[in-house]
């Protein structure tokens, strides 16, 4: 587990924080049980909110900023990841990027997050599939892909008959395995913490909280949710209920922290 630079820690804060301000004052604390000074904090608030990242809520306090929000608004959404699902008829999801440019390096960038986030793979040179199990239909796949960052250019559609050696490669772009493994892995690491989490001194209980429930988190958002036989749902079903219940956990934590440290001012 990687620790953060304090552009990661506070937008971190601000997305599990959800509708609630955060403060200078809790920032530069958090900062500090990451080794990281208060004066990189109030530096890196004051560049966030230049970009539009973060914006003032009242005085000494932040809330997300139109740049980060439609992304955080796609982030929060990972505790309802399952209920997107529906069954899958072996029809794919296709976007066909080979119209769209490849100079324009921002434009890249929210291209490439927006397939991964919606586990999209290459089948074929700019054609990127999946299976066609998620949201309710091509159309609300499309909106949200292009809400995530796909340029609009990009065609969306649903592919029903693939060759038999095509059908084969594009059931062989996720590694399922590996899927599976991680999930079980990502579970017992969090439920084996959260049983040792009571004898934790608190300043180690934020830190490895913030830490591991970062990763799991961004293992949720990035879950291709594949239907069965490319993925076992009951692994992940039970993989994402651990990530909900540390998630809770992690947060109890988080407010003691800041509520013995409002009750020392």
């Amino acid at each position: 587990m990687m620790k953060p630079n304090a552009k990661r820690l506070i937008l971190d804060l601000l997305l599990a924080a959800g509708d609630l301000p955060l403060t200078a004052r809790q920032a530069v604390a958090a900062g500090a049980l990451f080794g990281i000074s208060a004066n990189s904090i109030r530096v890196t608030l004051a560049r966030l909110s230049s970009g539009r990242f973060i914006e003032p809520s009242e005085r000494g306090s932040y809330r997300l900023g139109p740049a980060a929000r439609k992304l955080a608004g796609e982030v929060a959404t990972w505790r309802k990841a399952e209920s997107r699902l529906r069954p899958w008829n072996g029809s794919w999801i296709a976007v066909s990027c080979g119209a769209l440019g490849r100079s324009d390096r921002p434009a890249l960038k929210r291209r490439d997050r927006a397939l991964q986030m919606l586990g999209l793979r290459e089948l074929d040179r700019h054609l990127y599939i999946r299976p066609d199990n998620i949201e309710k239909n091509a159309d609300a796949v499309r909106t949200r892909l292009y809400h995530l960052g796909l340029e609009p250019k990009a065609a969306v559609f649903v592919i029903s008959d693939l060759d038999a050696r095509r059908e084969a490669r594009a059931r062989a772009l996720w590694n399922t395995a590996k899927l599976n493994a991680g999930y079980r892995k990502m579970r017992l690491e969090l439920e084996a913490w959260m049983q040792k989490a009571p004898g934790l001194e608190q300043a180690a209980a934020v830190r490895e909280s913030f830490l591991l429930g970062g990763e799991a988190i961004r293992q949720v958002v990035f879950d291709p949710l594949l239907p069965e036989p490319l993925a076992d749902p009951v692994l992940r079903r039970a993989f994402f209920a651990a990530v909900t219940r540390f998630d809770r956990t992690g947060h109890e934590i988080w407010r003691s922290l800041i509520q013995g440290d409002a009750r020392a001012a």
